[in-house]
């Protein structure tokens, strides 16, 4: 089995910088990975080798003649399949989408990427148009849970958890509307990180709902976290919501330790329903933080709820053509769902929309007096593959729309969060790090300490 693609990706770009290995090396071996795993886990559904290599020469050749590495030189990564590739349609999970011309250009988050050293190896499995907690896809089929493959890898970047947790790549990106990165991080017991709303350029990728996206990194380490999310922020004014913030790096904060950070933990809603795994998840972490104090969201059930409004309205009126056109090639459990939030009344949406504007400003003044709030990021570990119950809070719920119950209130918003693995058996399980906006270094230095704790770590997977 290979070993680099369990190793971390500062590691692998000190190692190529140093020239204990070409970057061709570190390619090779990721495809060769590929080529053995994909086949168990389901997380690619593009290839891109031609370009990896070429790049991988490329940068190799820049080392020979003594020209600067970036910091994530050599580092293999791939790209949940919403994000533009140049040469690839953007599926976005779709079945309608395998239509549309390839992309012209990369998206400005594997432009950044590649500019830090970084060379991308493919696409990735999701969940269609990015309305899924799973990673079931009707169409690719689900991608799969590398610590058991009869599990759920989370969605709806499932292709992305799958595979840095499988080893197939140190790095992904995916997206988050709802929980997309929380709940895979949870899931497959790796490192993810949902930033502010806005911070960082969704252009070129296809949206789900306009008002909730956000796009992130997913990794084995922290530390891997802060160099990836630090490469890509930036304004980019062909995205409407990416403010123009100076760039704020987080690598230099990293080493900073916990000393003068105030605690709390999220009670009442977000204990509720909680298995006994994400409990324990809970506790291990707030031992590590020295945590004590509970604090209660206030409204988290309505916010929740408003997320739901807002989600399924603004994803019905983006694909209201679709629908009317091409009905049967949906997925029938997302076709569903979009045609009932067409038909859900504007008063209620106005009424969601001003219930998160207080909501926003409840929560945000909670941050006067603490720094970090934690979490669970799932209810539970990762359910079976089908799965289509479970039981929450003594009531039996589907599963499918309650995975996100802990991360939904929090993106409503645009808070960043940091979710943590917690390696337990048999499966391992997420907490989420919540930050106040633009505190992004607070959430990773947070997550780094308790990896440095050994509180939370990403566990190698059995594979075969």
């Amino acid at each position: 089995m290979s070993e680099l693609g369990f190793a971390k990706a500062h590691e692998i770009a000190a190692a190529v910088s140093r020239g204990d290995l070409t970057a061709r090396a570190v390619v090779e071996d990721a495809l060769s990975a590929i080529r053995n795993r994909n086949q168990a886990l389901n997380a690619f559904t593009d290839v891109t080798g031609e370009r990896a290599l070429d790049r991988a020469d490329a940068l190799d050749a820049d080392r020979a003649a003594g020209r600067p590495a970036g910091p994530l030189t050599g580092v293999p990564f791939a790209v949940k399949n919403l994000f533009d590739v140049k040469g690839l349609p953007t599926r976005a999970g779709s079945k309608i989408n395998r239509d549309r011309p390839p992309a012209q250009q990369d998206s400005p988050l594997i432009e950044r990427l590649e500019a830090a050293g970084a060379i991308l190896v493919g696409a990735l499995n999701m969940g269609e148009y990015a309305y899924d907690f799973t990673g079931e896809n009707a169409h690719d089929g689900p991608s799969r849970n590398p610590h058991d493959v009869s599990r759920m890898s989370g969605g709806s970047s499932g292709g992305s958890g799958s595979a840095v947790a499988g080893g197939l790549v140190p790095l992904a990106l995916g997206s988050d509307t709802n929980g997309s990165i929380r709940v895979p991080s949870s899931f497959c017991g790796i490192f993810g990180l949902k930033p502010t709303y806005g911070r960082l350029s969704r252009a070129r990728s296809f949206p789900f709902v306009a008002s909730l996206d956000h796009l992130g990194p997913f990794a084995r380490c922290a530390r891997d976290l802060a160099i990836s999310y630090d490469a890509m922020q930036g304004h980019d004014p062909d995205d409407a919501a990416c403010v123009d913030r100076p760039v704020e790096p987080t690598l230099p904060q990293l080493d900073r330790g916990i000393e003068g950070l105030r605690f709390a933990i999220a009670g009442g809603y977000f204990r509720k329903g909680a298995f006994p795994e994400a409990l324990q998840a809970i506790e291990r972490v707030a031992k590590a933080l020295g945590a004590s104090r509970e604090i209660e969201l206030p409204e988290a059930h309505r916010a929740r709820a408003a997320a739901y409004v807002i989600t399924a309205t603004e994803g019905a009126t983006l694909h209201l053509d679709r629908l009317r056109q091409r009905a049967h090639d949906f997925d029938p459990a997302t076709r569903d769902r979009l045609i009932a939030g067409a038909m859900i009344p504007a008063s209620l949406v106005v009424k969601a929309q001003k219930f998160r504007r207080w909501y926003r400003d409840e929560v945000l003044a909670l941050f006067r007096d603490v720094d970090v709030i934690l979490a669970p990021a799932t209810p539970c570990a990762a359910p079976a593959i089908g799965q289509q119950t479970f039981v929450l809070d003594g009531v039996e719920m589907p599963v499918r729309p309650n995975i996100g119950i802990y991360t939904q209130p929090i993106s409503f918003i645009g808070l960043p969060v940091a979710a943590v693995p917690v390696p337990l058996e048999p499966l391992p399980v997420a907490v989420q790090v919540i930050a106040a906006p633009w505190r992004e270094d607070i959430a990773l230095r947070v997550a780094h300490y308790l990896e440095a704790q050994g509180a939370v770590m990403a566990p190698r997977p059995p594979l075969s």
